[in-house]
């Protein structure tokens, strides 16, 4: 039977959750023929951390990170996914804004990209409603794409058919400024090294970011009303969930030392106040350009706990930020996610139901691009199985392999733990016995060659087998 002949008869894929994730692995699905539905909740059913009913809305941040593809892992699974045909990529790719070496995108373009293209796709049907518990049994191939804030009646049906207790940790919200309130007299533009977003992409001139620069009374200070201001009083159920060390709020880092800061988000390095070169400064805010228009601005790295009262307080301390106007203040939210390694298989699938896939950040990746790869990868696996062929694994040494291992066999199932891509996931190259150890910068260079050299090679492949993707 040919590939067209098997897609034209092909049942459908449900979907559960329009994110990232649910939306990458529907595109997935529908670029290789196959007919799918994809749930989503919002409207009918909001969210603690959601305003739109968009697809692929941002929530925390507009960064997907690192677009170096030549030494950083997540600029690998960049180039990993653009490969595949990724909406995700393509569609933040479209609706880029300077961040210097980062992709960062404007939040409201880049999900109207996503559900432009999800909604006009002949074989996509989108179905607005909460699915309630587990799907039903006759869905025989389900993606379950529902984020960290699973709905309550489909995270139970999970527990009860697993038996196994969800873990949780706490995820955390940076605030966002309109540009016009910063005052520029004491804050300036430039990225950190003059390091820019390319040229095609609106940067070049080294200046992505908004630096607001403390001395050591002003950092002194600032640290202290991080410690001590009002924060969210948790609820009982809270009180023993972990924070994820990827996205801390930013006064836990405060209180885990005075300069715990200045190695992290406020590291000062790098940078020269254009007022006062003659003096580096103690600790440095930086906000990232967070729409296409350049009139909103994200507090990088600052994610926070404190209540809104005090982040307005504490926040217009900073030099810069005096007058500040915020369109959205920092928050908290509770994330919850599987214990992959031990509860799915090797493509994702839940190993009491095996109809039922996981993907995206309720399987333990931590980051925008991981759960979009995630769902890219899910898709794939759904459409090898309704066409009864073998599914497409990854290798391990690429961005993509190196963290479907991580979730499902790699961890340590008593201490798994959400984990963003890097290259401590990929195996080690072997060398020859006595031969100096590569390190740092090249041992880094390395592996982002072999990742995109094996990577190629298995692209190669799948498309062989699914001509359509």
């Amino acid at each position: 039977m040919s590939t067209k002949q098997k897609t034209e008869q092909m049942k459908t894929v449900h979907v559960i959750g329009g994110g990232l994730a649910g939306s990458e692995a529907t595109w997935q699905l529908a670029s290789a023929g196959v007919p799918v539905v994809l749930h989503e909740m919002r409207p009918e059913r909001e969210t603690d951390v959601h305003s739109t009913d968009g697809m692929a809305e941002l929530v925390c941040s507009n960064s997907f990170r690192s677009d170096d593809a030549d030494y950083n892992a997540v600029g690998v699974l960049h180039a990993e996914m653009r490969r595949m045909g990724s909406i995700i990529m393509s569609c933040a790719d479209a609706h880029r804004v300077p961040a210097g070496g980062a992709l960062a995108v404007d939040r409201d373009g880049f999900s109207e990209a996503v559900s432009q293209a999800l909604e006009q796709h002949p074989l996509v049907t989108i179905e607005r409603g909460e699915v309630a518990g587990l799907p039903p049994e006759d869905w025989d191939s389900v993606i379950v794409a529902t984020g960290p804030l699973t709905s309550p009646s489909l995270a139970e049906g999970i527990r009860a058919l697993t038996g196994e207790d969800s873990l949780a940790f706490f995820d955390a919200i940076a605030p966002i400024i309109h540009r016009d309130s910063i005052d520029m007299s004491k804050a300036w533009f430039q990225s950190r090294y003059d390091k820019s977003a390319p040229v095609e992409h609106g940067g070049g001139d080294g200046k992505d970011y908004i630096n607001c620069p403390m001395n050591k009374e002003q950092y002194d200070a600032f640290i202290n009303d991080l410690i001590t201001g009002e924060k969210i009083v948790f609820k009982e159920w809270e009180s023993n969930t972990p924070y994820f060390d990827g996205c801390l709020p930013i006064e836990v880092m405060a209180e885990r030392g005075p300069e715990t800061l200045r190695h992290g988000p406020m590291k000062p390095v790098g940078l020269t106040n254009v007022h006062d070169p003659e003096h580096k400064p103690r600790g440095i805010v930086q906000l990232r350009q967070d729409n296409a228009l350049g009139t909103l601005y994200n507090m990088v790295g600052f994610q926070t706990k404190l209540t809104y009262g005090e982040q307005q307080r504490v926040f217009r301390t900073i030099p810069g930020l005096e007058n500040a106007e915020f369109a959205r203040l920092g928050g908290l939210h509770r994330n919850t996610f599987l214990n992959s390694p031990r509860l799915l298989d090797g493509t994702l699938r839940l190993k009491e139901r095996p109809a039922l896939r996981f993907a995206g950040q309720i399987t333990g990746c931590e980051g925008y691009v991981e759960s979009a790869s995630i769902g890219l990868l899910t898709g794939l696996f759904a459409v090898a199985e309704r066409m009864g062929i073998d599914p497409f694994i990854p290798p391990v040494t690429t961005s993509h392999g190196a963290l479907l291992s991580h979730i499902t066999a790699g961890a340590d199932e008593k201490t798994f733990q959400p984990m963003n891509v890097n290259f401590g996931l990929f195996p080690p190259f072997e060398q020859e016995p006595g031969a100096k150890r590569v390190k740092g910068r090249d041992r880094k260079a390395m592996m982002a060659n072999r990742a995109k050299s094996d990577f190629e090679d298995w692209a190669v492949t799948v498309r062989q087998q699914i001509p359509q993707i």
